[in-house]
């Protein structure tokens, strides 16, 4: 095994979201026009465990078009959802009637120099962003990692990556056009239409189609992203220290190890550094075969493992940070990810730690924590509260309920709110308790589409409403 494959799983498995998922914005955008596909075609997200046979899958080239499907005669009595990359592992997407991609709704749009503001098409791809930004001199504050996942996707779920100084993307949101479900085209923004914006700033697709974004940008910088291989205990007892001296610190730990690496990226002016390509699917592999040979031995694993990582040298890599942050995933897993305080989620990791290492041997895939402050969007997980994220993966060829269940009610129990994008057991009621404007969006979201056409059954219990299908 290849040390560079090694560390490339260890980090790929641990960060992954969403890779290139052939979503139906591709697969419908090829032949020009609206792409209309009638009949049922199978629609899978990324990791396979959500999927659907919608009767219709649309990707209008432009607002009118868009506007076009919503006032169609065979769609009125229809469940229609929006889709992005398909990088979503909660049944936020999946329906039977119409799927709709924005895919060919991207690009910059316009921008203004001056406030260093950018309006942006929602079908954009996080990895066709920052090149754009950077011609017009300006870059994004933070960005996740994956660099397939679409705009619109990861604003409607509140998509993050890490910096305790730092929000969601869907906190830098300034203004944003939403299509209803009656036709009207929205302009919203802090002072014009302010209860909808705040609403749709993060807005689970479920108030129509936001077409573009204003985002508040900065201008564009360098990052230096420094990978170092450390003891659990030294990461845990200097995690607080570590995330106030740098700009982005997250780390991750691997099961039956004792060992984890952080990733810091700060800002620098030093000369971009050239780093070698990584191969993740090999390197899955390799942590997978790892868990074959040892898992029958927890000892003997710690003790290999453990010492392995620790003969691990420091990466370091300069770039401009839209290519320090992202990358391509391909090893796909299935994720539950829960925001906590910070002033628990010790306690929490090392409970879910120990049920890991207690009941799952099978286990392989590092524990990721991150770091993002609070925000005032209505329906984030990060809403009044700096939070501390910790998730869970499973490789997608194995079962993850078992898992899931086992570590969910630790997450519960210290106050974790779940990302909405992953998987999570919540209901309405449970949602409502943890988001203190959960009623204000109920009452937006009703006002703004009152027959439920944007629900799919899974939004629509949590709505406690029926969709427009019945």
């Amino acid at each position: 095994m290849q040390r560079r494959h090694f560390l490339t799983l260890l980090v790929g498995s641990a960060i992954a979201s969403q890779a290139g998922w052939p979503g139906i914005g591709h697969a419908q955008t090829s032949s020009g026009q609206q792409a209309t596909t009638a009949g049922p075609m199978t629609w899978r997200n990324w990791s396979g465990s959500q999927s659907s046979n919608p009767r219709y899958r649309l990707a209008p080239r432009s607002v009118n078009e868009l506007l076009d499907i919503l006032t169609d005669p065979a769609h009125q009595h229809a469940s229609i959802r929006p889709v992005g990359s398909g990088h979503s592992f909660s049944p936020l997407v999946p329906t039977n009637d119409v799927l709709v991609s924005l895919a060919r709704l991207n690009g910059v749009l316009d921008h203004d120099d001056e406030q260093c503001r950018a309006r942006i098409a929602t079908g954009t791809l996080l990895g066709q962003l920052g090149q754009p930004l950077e011609a017009i001199n300006q870059a994004l504050f933070n960005m996740p990692d994956i660099d397939q996942q679409s705009l619109g996707g990861l604003l409607a779920t509140a998509t993050h990556g890490t910096g305790a100084e730092l929000m969601s993307l869907s906190g830098y949101i300034e203004g944003l056009t939403l299509v209803t479900a009656q036709g009207d085209v929205l302009e919203c923004s802090r002072d014009q239409n302010p209860d909808i914006f705040q609403a749709a700033r993060v807005g689970l697709g479920s108030l129509g189609f936001v077409t573009d974004v204003t985002l508040q940008n900065r201008r564009p910088y360098r990052l230096k992203k420094t990978t170092e291989w450390l003891p659990l205990e030294d990461i845990l007892n200097n995690a607080d220290a570590r995330v106030k001296a740098h700009r982005n610190y997250e780390f991750f730990y691997i099961p039956f190890s004792g060992m984890g690496f952080t990733s810091t990226h700060d800002i620098t002016d030093e000369p971009v550094s050239e780093t070698d390509a990584i191969d993740q699917n090999d390197g899955a592999r390799d942590l997978q075969q790892a868990r074959d040979y040892l898992s029958w031995s927890p000892r003997l694993r710690r003790l290999i493992l453990g010492g392995y990582m620790r003969t691990l040298s420091t990466e370091v890599k300069v770039a401009p940070s839209w290519q320090n942050y992202t990358s391509p995933r391909n090893v796909r897993f299935n994720e539950m990810e829960y925001h906590l305080s910070r002033d628990n989620w010790k306690a929490a990791l090392r409970e879910v730690i120990d049920t890991i290492e207690t009941l799952f041997p099978e286990v392989f895939f590092p524990i990721e924590v991150r770091f993002v402050k609070a925000d005032d969007v209505w329906l984030s997980p990060f809403y009044q509260r700096d939070s501390v994220s910790i998730a869970v993966h499973r490789f997608f060829e194995e079962g993850h309920t078992p898992l899931f269940e086992a570590v969910e009610p630790i997450l519960k129990r210290y106050g974790g709110r779940p990302h909405w994008g992953k998987l999570n057991t919540l209901t309405g009621a449970d949602f409502e308790a943890l988001y203190p404007k959960w009623q204000a969006f109920s009452e937006v979201r009703e006002a703004l589409d009152p027959n439920g056409r944007f629900l799919n059954p899974y939004l629509a219990r949590l709505f406690n409403q029926p969709t427009s299908t019945g």
